[in-house]
């Protein structure tokens, strides 16, 4: 959601309803031999000397400052409600991800240490209501519009956080590593990942009845913007068709507020007498926000922030391996298969088997088995991926502490909540 556009451009030339599906099935998926990864992490920002107080605008202000002066390798951006990310630059190995991420992290805890603010790794703010730092024209614009199908888009915009993982589309050709597999793979195993990662089971201080209520705020929301196309065919004609038919957010202007158009399709929008150009589809783009979003790589967008420091790097591996690697990846793929059944003719994240993963976690047996057979496909792809032992070793101590027990993260908090013991 952190998208970098500029705030608004000249119009140059329009783009007609064809040239707009030629240039988005050119654009958002570029095939080739996966060779590249990347990792986006939110998190949330807190007082050190209490997670659940809130940070005021100015100490927030003050401590961005202060971290866009670090010679950082990824790429620092705020989140609506003041939530900091950070993007990776795209590496060669999941290693080179892991030691850039960690060092710029290691750097930016440091300055926040000293302004005694600290980082959590949750889905969704456990005890804070929705409080919004960003005052942008975009911001005011997105928020206008999805208040008008509830108030899950601004839980969304200003207490949520995740890990976002970057690969590859994937070869032209078919097989484990073809784009249409991976794909197809993203959406299926994607319910899997959403049930193994939960960790947002509260809202201002109670649970929620979800696992993972970060992922049930998604598909709360408009599914014209959030929702995947339907599987099956071609993704890329597919996701052209989407692309069209989704919601227009907001029109930019050079100045004042920018309209938030009700009902109106960037299809209709191509046939107006105002018709878009090409940077009006560029940011129409970035105002998407399915579970798997094509940019030329695939973004896998449906896994929560972890607890722990290093807890990001879990979810990372665990999906490089099951992406990069072909025998982890068919064995996923056909691990997954069954599951498809569940999910039905919806699309992800409103269909049955996505609900279930974000309500339940891997208290779901089929959720759970999956998990197990691909959590352990992982950790035999890790040292074919050059996974450190400190890597592999995270993810042995993930899978023993939580999918070998039909756990999740969430679990722990709920256990907190209600006064357990979750140190074992």
């Amino acid at each position: 959601m952190s998208d970098s556009v500029s705030d608004c451009t000249e119009h140059r030339s329009v783009v007609t309803e064809a040239e707009v599906e030629a240039l988005v099935r050119g654009i958002c998926f570029k095939t080739g031999p996966p060779r590249y990864l990347g990792v986006e992490v939110e998190w949330l920002v807190h007082e050190l000397r209490g997670p659940q107080l809130p940070v005021t605008p100015a100490r927030l202000e003050e401590a961005y400052t202060t971290l866009r002066t670090l010679p950082l390798r990824s790429a620092l951006t705020v989140e609506p409600g003041g939530q900091l990310e950070l993007s990776s630059l795209p590496a060669t190995s999941l290693m080179e991800c892991v030691g850039s991420v960690s060092a710029d992290l290691t750097a930016v805890r440091e300055v926040l240490r000293d302004a005694g603010l600290g980082l959590s790794g949750y889905g969704q703010d456990p005890w804070r209501p929705p409080s919004r730092f960003l005052r942008e024209p975009r911001y005011d614009a997105m928020e206008r519009c999805l208040d008008r199908a509830g108030p899950e888009g601004r839980a969304m915009m200003c207490s949520s956080a995740s890990v976002q993982v970057c690969l590859d589309a994937g070869y032209e050709e078919p097989g484990p590593l073809g784009h249409g597999r991976r794909w197809w793979l993203a959406h299926q195993l994607g319910a899997v990942l959403v049930a193994a990662f939960a960790n947002s089971p509260m809202a201002e201080g109670r649970p929620t009845g979800m696992r993972s209520t970060r992922q049930s705020l998604w598909a709360a929301m408009d599914p014209g913007r959030t929702g995947a196309p339907a599987l099956g065919g071609d993704p890329r004609a597919a996701w052209a068709r989407r692309v069209l038919d989704a919601p227009v957010m907001c029109v930019r202007r050079p100045s004042g507020p920018w309209p938030a158009p009700k009902n109106h399709t960037f299809r209709e929008w191509t046939r107006s007498g105002t018709p878009p150009d090409r940077e009006d589809l560029e940011y129409h783009l970035t105002t998407l926000f399915p579970p798997v979003r094509p940019r030329g790589h695939l973004e896998l967008r449906m896994i929560d922030a972890q607890p722990g420091d290093d807890g990001w790097i879990v979810p990372l591996a665990v999906t490089t391996a099951l992406f990069d690697d072909a025998e982890a990846a068919e064995t996923a793929y056909r691990t997954v298969k069954p599951l498809a059944e569940r999910a039905g003719q919806q699309s992800a994240p409103c269909n049955p088997l996505w609900a279930e993963a974000a309500r339940g976690g891997l208290a779901d047996p089929e959720l759970r088995e999956a998990a197990v057979v691909c959590f352990a496909a992982a950790a035999e792809a890790l040292p074919r991926l050059g996974a450190s032992p400190e890597v592999r070793e995270a993810v042995a101590r993930f899978t023993e502490r939580y999918v070998a027990r039909g756990r999740c993260p969430a679990d722990d908090l709920l256990d907190q909540f209600h006064g357990k013991d979750i140190r074992t």
